[in-house]
């Protein structure tokens, strides 16, 4: 047992407990911050430190395969899940997972300071308004306990936090945006690649073969979608930080300000004097990644940490107040039933290193508890606590993205690998009547060619190779065939399902003795319409747009077994459609009005244990289709303000 007492114990240190920590430290509370994996990043090079941020670049150097996880350390003590290990289920024994379900799920995460913000993307757009009322609207899946116009002072917070770079008056609901509002930042420009493909999409709409659904023309629109990463400063951009104003009793983002020793008090600049929204740099050196320099590995690693990531929110916490337990696993809370207080955390403390196998356990105390693991790992903690469950829902409606990759070459070089991951995004299928019948979509357009279903450019060498080009005939080859490389995602969005689920099983645990994640998952009739669809659509556009389409699922290896194991079919159809996991992994612990049909109210405090909040995409009843981060970060920050109002 621990002898200090915390205001607020905060489990993870990802994106939703770095900025959990910072914004109760800033308040003036006292804060422990227990992180299952190593210290690498919090401290570069400091405290001797098995790994730091150099040690995964050069892991990822080397890897063969540039997987999300590649970069970082799989802890035998606190693992985390790889999408290389993903197989046909049932699947105990590979990997992490204990995959039980019709289709194994394939989305991964990271277990360590920054948490998946280190490997995400950085797409940052807002869900829309029509996300949060599925039932009402559609009739389909449920609605949130708030509305899209509650959450959009919390979604500003979020956009400075990260400090997103975009245009608001291109967005699909800039007219839902507060009036007049900016980005921190200005738009990443759009890469060479989208630029060409953007050409070949207006002749598209404006030629005599446009796209049709049910023989009416569809314009295709594509959208600059907002990144968290940094770009040119926006002028007009007041704001620098989000801070707790203990009079008003909420969050407020405030203005750069002076301290003026006569008055003893922060004071707003003049209007006169100009104000520019400062980039935050690298956790090492704030002068290394003031700019997003275009090295299209966004995933899995930035080099320069131009790329948002949860370790920069932590560098900004009142270190007076934090301490911050690495290598540290929560297991349990502990309770005396439901509808009582937690009492404490129990944490498994781990020596790193391929023998060690010794552990010790400890319990912390606080007046609040704050799971923010991520959705699988929150759910695992509370079902091997028995705690929150009175609704049965914890670890229900696990959800992800369904990515429909379709990849082609364009008629003349894009150049993919030329900028960040992806800059634009068709727009025109996130939210319409279709979604009474099928999914809805967003479909980014990709900048690295076709790595992720064909592993290029490696494969595009090997294959040409077998087929004997050598020599200048095979630079040639490769000259002409990677920069044409095209490749969409079609990101459908997955209702949730209480059979898609989370569970634990006494006989699978990890080397420390903890639970490891049993999951059952499949997907709907709802969904596969969506990816007939959507294929429907790609077709006509790679035809219309003269782009060579070389999409091809059902693939099987040497063995006979299915590449990708993610394989389904439309009713009443012969057709195959192959899908990817987005990494956006949703549900598990929802939010509800009713105590009975959710695990966490609308300021995620748990109906169960008044003292127990949950954060992370665990929370969102629906996925919507947007990249999760940003609103699992403004439900972070609504979180937060609830917190600090109760204690």
């Amino acid at each position: 047992m621990e002898n200090t007492e915390y205001d607020v114990i905060i489990v993870g240190s990802g994106i939703a407990g770095c900025v959990m920590a910072k914004t109760l430290t800033q308040a003036g509370k006292k804060v422990l911050l227990l992180e299952a994996g190593l210290s690498a990043g919090i401290n570069l090079d400091k405290n001797g430190n098995f790994y730091n941020y150099v040690d995964y670049l050069n892991t990822y150097y080397k890897a063969n395969a540039k997987v999300p996880n590649s970069p970082y350390p799989n802890i035998k003590d606190a693992p985390s899940p790889n999408v290389l290990d993903i197989q046909a289920t049932p699947s105990v024994d590979k990997g992490y997972y204990v995959q039980e379900g019709e289709l194994p799920f394939a989305s991964d995460f990271l277990r360590g300071p920054g948490g998946t913000t280190l490997h995400w993307l950085g797409s940052t757009p807002r869900m829309l308004p029509n996300d949060f009322q599925m039932k009402t609207n559609y009739n389909v899946a449920v609605d949130w306990p708030i509305t899209y116009n509650e959450l959009v002072p919390y979604y500003e917070m979020a956009e400075l936090e990260i400090g997103v770079a975009g245009d608001a008056s291109v967005q699909p609901n800039a007219n839902e945006y507060t009036k007049g509002y900016e980005f921190p930042m200005k738009k990443i420009p759009q890469s060479y690649l989208d630029q060409k493909f953007m050409a070949l999409v207006d002749k598209v709409n404006k030629g005599e073969h446009p796209v049709q659904i049910d023989k009416k023309k569809v314009t295709i629109g594509l959208t600059s979608t907002p990144q968290g990463r940094n770009a040119v400063p926006n002028e007009k951009y007041p704001y620098i930080d989000v801070m707790w104003n203990a009079e008003q009793q909420k969050l407020v983002m405030t203005k750069h300000m002076y301290w003026s020793g006569k008055d003893r008090a922060f004071k707003e600049l003049d209007k006169k004097e100009k104000y520019q929204y400062l980039p935050v740099g690298a956790v090492w050196d704030p002068n290394t990644g003031q700019r997003c320099e275009g090295n299209a590995s966004c995933v899995p690693i930035c080099p320069v940490q131009a790329k948002y990531n949860a370790l920069k929110s932590l560098a900004k916490a009142d270190e007076s107040k934090l301490t911050i337990k690495t290598q540290s696993v929560a297991s349990k809370v502990l309770h005396n039933g439901e509808k009582t207080q937690i009492t404490g955390v129990v944490y498994k403390t781990y020596a790193f290193g391929d023998d060690a196998i010794e552990y010790k356990e400890v319990i912390a105390t606080a007046k609040i508890y704050v799971l923010a693991a991520n959705a699988i790992e929150n759910a695992k903690i509370l079902l091997a606590s028995e705690a929150a469950n009175s609704s049965k829902q914890v670890g229900c409606n696990l959800m992800d993205h369904l990515c429909l990759l379709t990849w082609g070459l364009l008629p003349e070089k894009g150049y993919p690998f030329r900028g960040p991951g992806s800059t634009t995004n068709i727009s025109s299928f996130r939210d319409t009547d279709t979604r009474k019948d099928h999914s809805a979509w967003i479909c980014p357009v990709d900048n690295w060619g076709w790595g992720w279903p064909k592993f290029s450019p490696g494969s595009d060498v090997q294959d040409a190779v077998k087929e004997k080009k050598f020599g200048k005939e095979l630079r040639n080859h490769l000259s002409d065939v990677l920069p044409r490389q095209l490749l969409l995602h079609y990101e459908c969005e997955q209702l949730p399902n209480k059979d898609n689920r989370v569970s634990i099983k006494d006989e699978y645990r990890d080397a420390l003795g903890n639970h490891r994640p049993v999951i059952k998952y499949n997907v709907s009739d709802y969904e596969i319409k969506a990816f007939a669809a959507a294929k429907a659509i790609n077709d006509q556009l790679f035809k219309a747009a003269g782009i060579k389409d070389f999409t091809k699922y059902g693939e099987k290896d040497e063995n006979g077994k299915f590449k990708n194991p993610d394989i389904v079919t439309p009713p009443r159809s012969k057709e195959i459609y192959n899908f990817w996991g987005a990494g956006h992994i949703v549900g598990t612990h929802r939010m509800g009005k009713d105590a009975d049909k959710s695990v966490v109210d609308k300021n995620l405090c748990t109906w169960d244990h008044n003292n127990l909040y949950l954060v992370g995409c665990g929370n969102m009843p629906t996925l919507g289709t947007s990249n999760p981060t940003l609103t699992m970060l403004a439900l972070t920050f609504k979180a937060a303000e609830a917190i600090l109002k109760k204690i």
